[in-house]
This record gives structure tokens, C-alpha cells and sequence, in this order.
């Protein structure tokens, strides 16, 4: 394959292994008279700055991935909000900017975007690094290079370091990480993309930062004789207690949520302080889908010291939607919930304040909660990804069960000065 700056040929694959090869050029462009003839590709960038040019951007994921199996179309409107200044918190501390690359006939094969947020940091950074995202591409290194460098100088102008990816222009609990193993259906609002991609970014010079690794359990299998021992230390202590969520307390169990998630988590890797009223909002927009009987508090002496939160995964449903979100796919979205049973939940937060860590209540939790669990239609659990920065939280997963690693994503780090050592994200105690 020939390269220019914006521009590539397709010749065949004997032309490329000649020239990697390190034949002359006059036998690689013999090759190319006996293999066909040559076709030239112009590529172009196209920033998006219109209406037109953002449902394209989508567009692009679509027909990449397609005839994809394991493709689930996301939500437009999840991707549109995320680049709407009045529905995304991020642009009060940042901005973003998005590409397509399109081929000579005007064809998406390619996009990207950059973010800058002055609150996105990581621990041990000396530099500001920024991101980029919702990368698409065809299996061309140049079409990647392509979108790598004008993210990059564009990341520069703005003061940036390094750029981190593929990550979100918010939280980290969607569109985060590229899926490098277990290549399955993406869960709601989770990154998916084919194999290829791992080596897009690394040929281009990306380093792992982090994995993500994300844990699996069959709720309907019994759990190991250890984990029942660790929960029978407690079971018969009249002082403790598990309880399902329940839809008309909303507003008490959002200041337990608040409490145990501010003993446990704030303050760690620059997680903020979250208020009741946070949370609250949070419960009611997910009150729709919320399942009671897979939400769980803990209390001991009437005092909340640990949470297990999950709900279904929503893809299992807007699966059969093309990614629309209006009146009329609401409808079928109600009816499809109603008719098709949801088998696969995921956990979102699982939690104990430090007082009572390491004490079985991890334990005593599972398998109070599995009690009822188990005897619903649910016949799949995966949990959202850990860092493997986080060996304490991985540790708790695996003990959690007759857990196993579902799938592992990976953000990958970019430092734009080459003198500057690279170093992966330190382990957080």
C-alpha cells in the first residue's frame, strides 16, 4: 500500500508484501501490472458543525459495523447528547471537537472525536492529557493515522499533553475503553468494536494505560461452600439486614446511596462527594426500568453500610429499535419490555463503607440478594469494568461467586512529546 498525505492506493496483496518486503519499487510496480490495476482512494476530513454533518457521524457506526452479529445499534439521541452543550455537564469545564473521513465517493469510512476538560485527570499525571472517542474506522492504517493526527493537533492547540482513548466527553461509565477481549454484544451504552481496531491504535503508537475488565457470573449456578461459610457469620445476627429497593421510598434510599458511595468511593481517583439530590434525580430517571427485586441496601443497627445496584441491560431491548428514540419507538420499546422478558442484568455499583470491609458483608450480601434473584427469569450477570489499577475491587469481584473475566476494554494513552517515559496508571490503594 502506497501512501500520501491524504491520499492512498489499494493495489494487492502481493504489491504489499513485496514492499514490506524491501523489494525495489520497479518490481512492486511490476506486481501491479500483473495483479490489476491500481485504484486511487482520495480521502477527506470533514468536521462536523451542522446538523447534517452530526447524524453522519453516526451514520458512520452504523454502516461499519452492520453485518456485525454482535453489533447493537446505540441510541442516536445517547450519542447526540453527548456533544449538546445543554444536556452535557462536561462543556461547563471543556469542549470537544468531531471528524468524519470520507473516501472519493463521499462514503463515511472513518471518525473521530477530541475533548478537552480541565476535570478529567488521573492519578501520578504530570501533564494535561485530553481524549478522544467514538472512533470509527475501516482496517486502513492510514485512514486511522488520518484521524489520530488532526485529533492530535487539535488536542495540542489546546494545551494538551497527551491524548487518552477511546474514552467519553464525561463519565466513565459509558463510552469508555476500545473492547481488546471477549468480543460479545456491547452492553447499553458500552463501547463495541471489531478486533482490528487494537491494532490501529498500537500501530499508530498508543500504549495501554489501563485494561477494564469487566466480570461474569450465571445467576442460576450456586455459589462456592467459602462464600456460604463467609455469609453465615452473619446470617443469624438479628442486627443486620438485606432489603430490596423499594419505588416509593425513593428519596431514603438515595441518602443511603449518598453515604455508603461517599464513605466508600469519594475522594478516591478524583471521585467527587455526590448529594442526595443527585442520586434522587439519578433513581427517578431510572425508575422506568428499575427492577426492585435486582436493587439491595444493608443495614446494620438500622444504619446503611452496603449497596448492590444493578438493572437490565437496556440493549437487550433497543436492540430492536435502529437506534431511534422517538414517540413512536417508545411505544414499541414499552411493548417489547412487556412481551420480552430481559434475561441478562448489570451490575453497576456494588459497595461497603471501609468500617465493614473485609468483614463477609460482601458475602452476606450476595447471597441474601440471590435468594430472590435467583429465582427470576435473569440467567446472565455482568458487571460494568474495574480498573486494573483497582486490585482491591477486582479481588472483591472474584469473590463474589463463581465469577469470570467476560470481557476486557482497554484505554490507551498517547504522549505527544517522545521524551516524556510513558508509564501505565498506578495501582490506587
Amino acid at each position: 500500500m502506497v501512501k500520501s498525505r491524504h491520499e492512498f492506493y489499494f493495489i494487492s496483496p502481493v504489491e504489499v508484501s513485496a514492499h514490506r518486503g524491501g523489494l525495489h519499487p520497479f518490481f512492486t510496480f511490476i506486481c501491479c501490472l500483473i495483479s490489476g490495476p491500481v485504484t486511487r482512494i482520495m480521502m477527506q476530513l470533514v468536521e462536523v458543525k451542522d446538523t447534517i454533518t452530526a447524524r453522519a457521524f453516526i451514520q458512520v457506526n452504523v454502516d461499519l459495523h452492520r453485518h456485525d452479529p454482535r453489533y447493537i445499534r446505540p441510541l442516536d439521541k445517547d450519542i447526540l447528547d453527548v456533544f449538546n452543550p445543554k444536556k452535557n455537564k462536561a462543556f461547563r469545564y471543556g469542549t470537544c471537537a468531531r471528524w468524519i473521513l470520507t473516501d472519493d465517493q463521499g462514503k463515511g469510512i472513518g471518525r473521530i472525536a477530541a475533548f478537552v476538560n480541565k476535570r478529567y485527570k488521573n492519578k501520578g499525571d504530570a501533564f494535561p492529557a485530553g481524549g478522544i472517542g467514538f472512533f470509527d474506522c475501516i482496517n486502513n492504517q492510514e485512514a486511522a493515522d488520518m484521524l489520530f493526527d488532526v485529533s492530535r493537533h487539535w488536542l495540542s492547540k489546546h494545551g494538551m499533553g497527551a491524548m487518552d482513548g477511546p474514552v467519553n466527553f464525561g463519565e466513565r461509565d459509558r463510552w469508555w475503553g476500545l473492547v481488546t477481549e471477549g468480543f460479545q454484544e456491547p452492553l447499553y451504552c458500552m463501547n463495541y468494536n471489531p478486533p482490528y481496531y487494537r491494532s490501529l491504535f498500537e500501530a499508530y503508537g498508543f500504549k495501554p494505560f489501563y485494561r477494564q475488565i469487566c466480570f461474569g457470573l450465571d445467576p442460576k449456578k450456586p455459589f462456592s461452600e467459602k462464600l456460604y461459610q463467609r455469609h453465615a457469620r452473619w446470617s443469624g445476627n438479628r442486627e443486620i439486614a438485606c432489603i430490596p429497593i423499594d419505588k416509593r421510598d425513593l428519596e431514603k434510599f438515595s441518602e443511603d446511596f449518598a453515604y455508603i458511595y461517599n464513605k466508600a468511593w469519594a475522594g478516591h481517583g478524583g471521585l467527587k462527594q455526590l448529594r442526595k439530590e443527585q442520586v434522587l434525580l439519578m433513581f427517578r430517571n431510572m425508575k422506568p426500568i428499575m427492577d426492585e427485586r435486582i436493587v439491595w441496601f444493608t443495614y446494620y443497627q438500622g444504619q446503611p453500610i452496603g449497596m448492590f445496584v444493578n438493572i437490565p441491560d437496556l440493549n437487550q431491548w433497543f436492540r430492536y429499535l435502529n437506534g431511534k428514540f422517538n414517540w413512536l419507538s417508545q411505544l414499541k420499546f414499552w411493548w417489547i419490555k412487556r412481551t420480552k422478558p430481559c434475561k441478562k442484568f448489570v451490575g453497576l455499583v456494588f459497595g461497603i463503607i471501609p468500617e465493614f470491609q473485609e468483614k463477609g458483608i460482601d458475602a452476606y450480601m450476595i447471597v441474601e440478594s440471590a435468594k430472590v434473584i435467583q429465582q427470576t427469569d435473569y440467567t446472565e450477570y455482568e458487571m460494568q469494568w474495574i480498573g486494573d489499577f483497582n486490585p482491591k475491587m477486582i479481588n472483591v469481584a472474584k469473590n463474589m461467586g463463581e465469577t469470570y473475566p467476560s470481557r476486557v476494554l482497554t484505554t490507551y494513552r498517547y504522549i505527544f512529546d517522545p521524551a516524556v517515559p510513558f508509564t501505565p496508571h498506578p495501582v490506587v490503594s
